[in-house]
């Protein structure tokens, strides 16, 4: 299959699959994932169906925050393989018509960078304006600002008596997009990947570039509002779309931390001046209390309406959203909003569907599409990710959180639940390994794997298949309008994507229990076809006014206008 350059647009009907390469598959006997891992399972993600892969980071990296911390960003981190290794996959996946994606940050680098290992303890170091350094205030930080990753956001250098900023972990130092010299280093190294063939490119916290140059002190909250969706973020996206992007034809997304409905709109503008579209977090949070991850809750299943109410109508005509439930930095959705005992095949496909039928280009993270689960961690010492082992440190031994109470919230919210190794089979380490996994597998991996899906025509794996098909078969999946027709039912998730030719709904029961739902009377007697659903339906093709749902079950109506 050849993969044209000039189709512009291909990513709007395409869906999008994440590979977190260190835990995809291990081609060796490391217990770590590599390139040549990947390559082995391409087949797999052709038969699947999806489009493109998009690679979290495989650059040189310490790895403090799983390849986050960039070293080098025109070498191949030797734990993922060769640069060699990186060419025969792209080459091999744009023979099988799957295009390929790479993660690259540019908020911030390691500090063992060469740039940061030429700025630390040297003033005049060429590189030291690269970064972003601030002289103590009282003999303290320069503001109150606070790192995502936990305590202050600001790391002394003591041979030159200056602060430099890390939004993130310390080993993580930000640039200074007001020097043009980096945003012409960030040009040359996107120009390398796109010069070698790489289709897009996802930008990590790309939001956060531009800070508020008086770097004020925060006395409502953490500093982020300083430095989100900051004063030349806009300005500088353009001018490294204009240089870089919209030269090599490369489809972009953008990672948006706590970024506004207006500001994606410019990021996604639909012609195509900053980004091809965004990722938001914001329906993420409804199991946050008060907006606090590190807290254990039911989700809000009405403010979750209301937030893909918000975001769908809002970017409708006038930008491009990316539809997801799971990434590296996310819990295994099945686990969190479905139901991953007794419904868990059911309740993945609802969650799946709901998801799939809205506007915007789909991602799917590995193991997805297999339904996988958060493993049930309960000791701390099980997680390796940098985030989480900061938290427990800080809620438990500085804040006397109990630390039972500290592991169940950790096991509903730590990145590592989605980090677990992919689930390839029922043998030893799940077929990821055959040395010891960087990480421990779920123990449900004998039932749940990728041989054992591709062997059930109803699997998750399938159901999958069959949503990423319908995005390519059916116009108003892609360009249809969004209603939500039942947004005050607390069970029930039901939306109506209209264009002119083609009604389709999408009705969702989020819950494990049966209910009753009423349609608008406007569906009272239309004839339907039913294009998926995760139960048995009847030969009626006709769509009742009142619907009735069995736990979790989920239903895909399409309605031809006359």
């Amino acid at each position: 299959m050849t993969l044209s350059k000039y189709d512009e647009n291909w990513w709007k009907t395409a869906t999008i699959y994440q590979i977190y390469p260190k835990s995809f598959c291990d081609s060796e006997n490391k217990g770590t994932g590599d390139i040549q891992g990947i390559i082995s399972k391409l087949d797999y993600l052709k038969h699947l169906g999806v489009d493109a892969i998009w690679l979290t980071p495989i650059y040189q990296s310490p790895m403090i925050d799983n390849g986050y911390d960039i070293s080098d960003y025109y070498a191949v981190n030797p734990d993922f393989g060769s640069m060699e290794d990186f060419s025969i996959l792209l080459e091999l996946a744009h023979q099988l018509g799957i295009r390929i994606i790479m993660d690259i940050v540019v908020n911030h680098t390691s500090t063992e960078h060469k740039w940061f290992q030429s700025a630390l303890g040297d003033m005049k170091s060429p590189y030291r304006d690269y970064y972003i350094w601030k002289a103590p205030i009282d003999g303290k930080e320069p503001n109150n600002w606070l790192s995502k990753f936990g305590g202050n956001a600001w790391e002394l250098d003591p041979l030159t008596n200056q602060y430099y900023l890390h939004l993130f972990a310390k080993e993580q130092a930000d640039l200074n997009w007001e020097n043009p010299k980096v945003r012409q280093e960030v040009k040359d190294i996107i120009s390398f990947w796109a010069e070698k063939g790489v289709d897009g490119f996802r930008l990590d916290v790309i939001n956060l570039i531009s800070k508020e140059q008086n770097f004020p002190n925060d006395d409502k909250g953490d500093g982020r509002r300083f430095y989100t969706d900051g004063p030349r973020v806009h300005e500088y996206l353009q001018e490294i779309s204009q240089a870089v992007f919209q030269k090599y034809g490369s489809v972009t997304v953008g990672e948006m931390s706590s970024t506004s409905l207006e500001h994606c709109q410019q990021y996604s503008a639909l012609n195509g001046k900053e980004l091809s579209m965004v990722f938001n977090f914001h329906h993420l949070k409804v199991d946050y209390v008060n907006g606090d991850k590190w807290t254990k809750t039911a989700f809000d299943f009405i403010q979750l309406k209301q937030i893909f109410h918000h975001w769908q109508t809002g970017l409708n005509g006038k930008g491009w959203g990316a539809l997801f439930w799971c990434n590296h930095d996310q819990p295994r959705i099945v686990s969190r909003l479905g139901n991953d005992e007794k419904y868990r095949i059911e309740s993945a496909k609802m969650l799946a569907a709901s998801i799939h039928m809205m506007q915007g280009t789909p991602y799917i993270y590995q193991g997805e599409e297999l339904g996988m689960t958060n493993p049930a961690y309960t000791e701390i010492s099980q997680y390796r990710d940098i985030e989480s082992i900061n938290m427990y440190d800080l809620m438990v031994n500085q804040k006397g959180i109990p630390h039972e109470d500290m592991m169940a919230i950790l096991a509903q919210k730590s990145r590592d639940n989605s980090r677990t190794p992919m689930q390839w089979n029922n043998q030893k380490h799940a077929g990821f390994t055959n040395g010891i996994p960087w990480l421990e597998i779920a123990k449900n991996y004998p039932d749940i794997n990728a041989e054992a899906a591709i062997k059930d025509l109803n699997s998750v794996f399938y159901f999958y298949k069959r949503l990423i098909e319908l995005r390519k078969q059916i116009s108003v999946i892609t360009d249809g309008t969004y209603e939500d027709l039942l947004p005050e039912h607390d069970r029930i998730f039901a939306i109506a994507r209209q264009n002119d030719s083609q009604t389709l709904l999408c009705i969702n029961n989020y819950y494990d229990e049966e209910i009753e739902c009423n349609l608008p009377e406007r569906f009272q007697i239309i004839k339907s076809q039913c294009l998926l659903s995760n139960y048995p339906q009847s030969d009626s093709s006709f769509l009742g006014y009142k619907q009735i749902l069995r736990p979790y079950e989920t239903r895909i109506l399409l309605i031809e206008e006359d």
